[in-house]
């Protein structure tokens, strides 16, 4: 307190000195003296002036800046100075390095851990979580498999892609990157040597008895999340839609297969959402507007103090019978829009209870490139149903039968052949 009370004790002093130089200009203006001295010294006071103001502007600044510094200073709380206390001896006292942004991936983490199961630390943004949901990455375009021989196998070459332009299949056994051998190692070390690549590199591979190389180069690849067919069953065309995520990309991927099957004129559409554990709401959100025009709701938004409504961007509303296909491990963006099309399209939910993901998470990405996710929001039917903790029910009930997962196969899985019943009634 003592500095401030100096600051304001030369601010003072120079008000009064100000003063000073008005009185005595007034003096002055008195005096009868020539037009050169009059002009001379009035450039002078002019001077003195333009001084004085920058001074008095400094100091005010420097006044305003040590109260603001004041105040924010005795508002912190206990909780954050004692934190930051601890990590001032920790990095100071301990024995060896410290790398502090480990420190501070390590202390949210931590602080993550006591909220929400839904909020929690992600990692690097280059991991397969947010490889999936971003919808894209910089490669090739295949997904390859260790065999029992440690041979790496591609096990799909994504449509469009550099791989698929060169002329990979499935079943290809690579052999080398460039010059270097990738028989015996992992996945996860081939996909690093891939992507470590700059500019054109070759690829040497064998398919049956042939041994063939190819020249290829790293691109943008798009993840496929979306498949579909028609069936004709009973003299009918049945679509059918399967989504594995919602990406940044899967509403318009969506879209695309949706405009191909409606081509095909089919008569009723499944859309399959069995273990979609979610992703971005806004791909759901426009993916339900191709199904609904803009009168129709969609979800609510619950946050601190109020809840919006969020309506569909679409024109029209599409005419045709629509079943889903959930299962318990369908959340979040798939109850979204699966709720969305019960409620405002009254489509047929088959299979098994959700999962009940009802809160909505932001990405935060750190300084040093690691990711989390917190709890921000809290979302509701379009009707302000909630399904956090509880999940949708199913209009009709059917467990997935075991052989399935022995054997799986389409005649094996009794949710798809319940749903495809009703399509065609």
């Amino acid at each position: 307190m003592k500095s401030e009370e100096k600051t304001k004790n030369k601010l003072k002093k120079l008000s009064n000195a100000l003063g000073k130089i008005d009185i005595r200009k007034s003096a002055n203006n008195k005096k009868d003296t020539s037009k050169k001295e009059n002009s001379n010294f009035q450039t002078k006071e002019v001077i003195v002036l333009l001084i004085l103001t920058s001074i008095v502007s400094i100091l005010m600044g420097g006044l305003i800046s040590y109260k603001l510094y004041f105040k924010l200073g005795s508002s912190v709380d206990k909780e954050l100075a004692t934190f930051i206390k601890n990590y001032e001896y920790i990095v100071n006292n301990y024995y060896d390095k410290i790398d502090k942004s480990k420190l501070l991936d390590a202390a949210v983490a931590g602080m993550l851990e006591t909220l929400d199961k839904n909020s929690s630390y992600v990692g690097s943004e280059e991991d397969d979580f947010n490889l999936k949901l971003e919808g894209n990455y910089e490669g090739v375009g295949i997904q390859v498999y260790n065999d029992e021989d440690k041979n790496i196998v591609v096990y799909s070459v994504f449509e469009n892609s550099p791989a698929s332009k060169a002329g990979l299949k499935e079943g290809d056994i690579l052999l080398k990157v460039d010059d270097e051998e990738v028989t015996g190692k992992t996945t996860k070390e081939v996909s690093e040597i891939i992507k470590s690549k700059k500019g054109e590199f070759k690829i040497t591979y064998k398919r049956e008895d042939n041994t063939k190389t190819i020249k290829i180069t790293l691109s943008k690849v798009d993840l496929p999340s979306v498949t579909s067919k028609t069936i004709e069953k009973d003299g009918k065309k049945v679509g059918y839609i399967y989504t594995s995520i919602f990406a940044s990309n899967t509403d318009k991927q969506f879209e695309k297969h949706l405009k191909k099957l409606e081509k095909e004129k089919i008569d009723s559409l499944i859309i399959d959402l069995r273990d979609n554990s979610g992703g971005h709401l806004s791909a759901a959100e426009n993916i339900v507007s191709l199904f609904l025009d803009s009168t129709h709701p969609i979800y609510q938004i619950e946050s601190k103090g109020e809840t919006n409504k969020y309506y569909s961007k679409g024109n029209k509303d599409k005419k045709y019978k629509i079943i889903l296909l959930v299962n318990s491990s369908s959340a979040s963006a798939s109850e979204v829009t699966s709720s969305a099309l019960k409620e405002q399209c009254g489509a047929t939910l088959i299979g098994e209870k959700t999962y009940g993901k009802g809160t909505v998470q932001e990405l935060q990405t750190l300084p040093d490139g690691q990711q989390y996710k917190l709890t921000t929001k809290k979302w509701l039917t379009s009707k302000g149903k909630v399904v956090d903790g509880k999940g949708l029910e199913v209009d009709i009930e059917v467990s997935l039968d075991p052989k399935y997962a022995e054997e799986p196969k389409e005649e094996n899985d009794n949710q798809f052949q319940k749903a495809l019943e009703e399509a065609v009634k």
